[in-house]
């Protein structure tokens, strides 16, 4: 199955490619916040709709312009695909998939993409436009040896780590087929619970670095605005939370892959995460257990490894159903206690086996796998 897929990996740039870096990352950026004032001002002023084509000619008049002259340092494909983007990020919010565009910050993640024009692949190394030296790169994982490479992103987190994005065409093999399914229960206290009886622990690392994170951050409100110390204190703030979040997609990916591989069929509640997010006792444990970034990775890699994926009725009410033996049996009673189950398999492991049958009736329904 031909599929697009990127390979994430981290480099260490010398000052010349730092420094080459931050002026591509500024530019990039002031070319998408002119550019969207342009669009917003077009709107307001003379209700006129501007498209990527006036953007495109726009920035062209915007270099021949003395006071903008610095937009010639960098590569040109940087910003066309800058003003691409924001194109992008217009046309989701027409189609309600986003908020209107907001402006860049520097003080935010920086990242600029380039097209195949403005880099160059050769040995295994890669240059990009406006360098003369390869980037220093970490392969902790080689490219296929059939992908074709369509763009590379270059990126710089809060943290100041650098890294490199490449997003390539390649033929991913389908899994072979197995016999087994499982039904998967999300929960904060224990991340999931499948259907066989595999609990996932929750690695909460939010809640784990909870009360350092609060050190720092109060140590950094106390800094005075501009100068060097809190600089130095941001700085470790945006350290550990690129930690927490390391943490979680690493434990996400590992799990997910790990369902992908064991199962054909995979089964989960269908949940209103953004919903449920409303909760202000729960919203904080929500987000960081990520179940909408879990429901996500299954649903891709279901996608390229040959496996179905099935999300339930969000209405569906799992936690008043449970098989045993075959049979299933529908509690009533609104005032249910987990002691109406027998003592061998706890109530979580009942719930996730009525997801797992209630979407076998599902699926018997559709073409059999």
């Amino acid at each position: 199955m031909i599929v697009q897929k990127a390979f994430k990996y981290r480099f260490f740039p010398t000052d010349q490619h730092a420094a080459q870096l931050a002026r591509t990352f500024g530019c990039a950026r002031f070319v998408y916040n002119l550019a969207l004032e342009f669009r917003s001002r077009a709107w307001r002023q003379e209700k006129k709709s501007i498209g990527y084509h006036d953007t495109a000619l726009k920035l062209t008049a915007w270099k021949k312009q003395p006071e903008r002259a610095f937009l010639s340092e960098v590569s040109s494909v940087v910003l066309q695909q800058s003003l691409l983007n924001l194109d992008t990020a217009f046309t989701n919010f027409f189609q309600k998939r986003a908020r209107y565009p907001k402006f860049k910050s520097r003080r935010h993640r920086q990242s600029v993409r380039y097209a195949t024009n403005a880099f160059t692949f050769r040995d295994g190394r890669i240059t990009l436009a406006k360098q003369s030296e390869p980037l220093d790169i970490v392969w902790s994982q080689p490219l296929p040896d059939d992908a074709k490479i369509l763009n590379l992103t270059i990126s710089r987190d809060t943290s100041g780590r650098y890294f490199v994005s490449i997003l390539v065409e390649t033929d991913v093999k389908r899994l072979k087929k197995t016999k087994d399914e499982v039904g998967i229960d999300v929960g904060i206290k224990t991340l999931a619970t499948t259907s066989d009886g595999e609990k996932i622990e929750n690695p909460r690392p939010l809640v784990k670095h909870e009360k350092r994170l609060q050190i720092l951050q109060c140590s950094l409100s106390r800094k005075v605005k501009g100068s060097n110390n809190r600089k130095k204190a941001r700085f470790k703030v945006a350290r550990l939370h690129a930690r927490i979040s390391d943490t979680r997609r690493d434990a996400l990916q590992k799990f997910t892959t790990k369902i992908i591989s064991e199962n054909q069929a995979i089964f989960v509640e269908g949940l209103n995460v953004a919903g449920m997010r409303q909760n202000h006792n729960l919203a904080k444990h929500i987000a960081d257990a990520a179940f909408g970034e879990i429901f996500r990775e299954l649903e891709y890699k279901a996608g390229w490894y040959g496996r179905i994926y099935l999300p339930l009725d969000r209405f569906f009410p799992s936690s008043k159903w449970f098989y045993e033996r075959g049979c299933q049996e529908k509690i009533l009673s609104l005032t249910w206690q987990p002691d109406r189950f027998s003592d061998s398999q706890p109530a979580t492991l009942e719930i996730t086996a009525a997801v797992a049958g209630d979407a076998l009736c599902q699926l018997s329904q559709c073409e059999t796998f």
